[in-house]
């Protein structure tokens, strides 16, 4: 489950979520759900439209995310997906400009395989394409994890349930030998993405979310506030909201260690 357990206010409440088309719980919104289906209106969840200025005392979401004053965990750190193969197929141009120079220069390009640039083949396919012996064509890994983790606070009685990758593309190709190398390889530059959800059960202190387009400026205009209520199930965040949080995150990310060594740690 994906639930952290607090020592109060705790909740009964078993999260199955496994993919990333399941739909949370509950959701929150400051206005209309988006085009993107990422967030939906929440009755718990209210914009500030009524003052400029936020609570001294709230707590603003990203911020506190990437304080590293506050003792942050770990929770369920999982695979969702996982693909790491050398028998897809690729493009053409890729398998040509994996070759030599020395390569290129006795076989170079022809109307005929100009164009084949875009046509996907493996690795055998493109070289009796161009002429040349199978084994003059490296076959790359295709690599593409896709996880989820949960990262919580006992103090904020707060958690965050965030999704990362190690490419947005359908895949990355890496050019090595052993399958753990290509891993390790991918995972060098992995990201953050995707849907965000709160689980909030302090109903002492106001949770507020400041949302992309205003996250950056010294005075946040009303419309840009999102009051994030306490709730005994996860809410999912708004597009906007939770762009704001991952931009943040991956901009912090070199100081963050707790989440390299979690996610790291899944892959082994």
């Amino acid at each position: 489950m994906d639930l952290p357990t607090f020592s109060t206010r705790a909740s009964d409440n078993n999260d199955t979520y496994s993919t990333l088309n399941d739909t949370a719980p509950t959701s929150v919104s400051n206005t209309s759900p988006p085009s993107n289906g990422i967030g939906s209106e929440h009755p718990n969840a209210t914009s500030e439209e009524h003052t400029q200025t936020i609570d001294p005392n709230a707590i603003i979401l990203a911020e506190a995310l990437t304080d590293k004053t506050i003792s942050w965990q770990i929770h369920n750190c999982k695979i969702i997906k996982k693909t790491v193969t050398q028998d897809l197929p690729l493009p053409f141009l890729y398998h040509y400009d994996s070759l030599s120079d020395a390569v290129k220069q006795t076989h170079p390009l022809t109307p005929a395989l100009l164009a084949s640039f875009n046509t996907p083949m493996t690795p055998n396919d493109a070289a009796q394409l161009i002429g040349i012996e199978e084994g003059l064509i490296s076959s790359p890994w295709h690599v593409k994890v896709i996880g989820s983790l949960v990262v919580f606070s006992e103090a904020l009685q707060l958690a965050v349930r965030l999704h990362w990758t190690n490419t947005g593309k359908e895949t990355q190709q890496v050019y090595v030998k052993e399958a753990a190398d290509a891993i390790a390889a991918a995972f060098k530059d992995w990201q953050f993405f995707g849907r965000v959800d709160v689980l909030y059960k302090n109903d002492k202190q106001t949770l507020i979310s400041i949302d992309e387009q205003d996250s950056s400026a010294q005075t946040p205009s009303p419309e840009s506030l999102l009051t994030i209520d306490a709730n005994g199930e996860y809410q999912l965040l708004l597009a906007t909201h939770a762009l704001a949080v991952i931009t943040k995150l991956e901009a912090d990310k070199v100081d963050l260690p707790w989440f390299d060594k979690a996610i790291l740690e899944r892959l082994d």
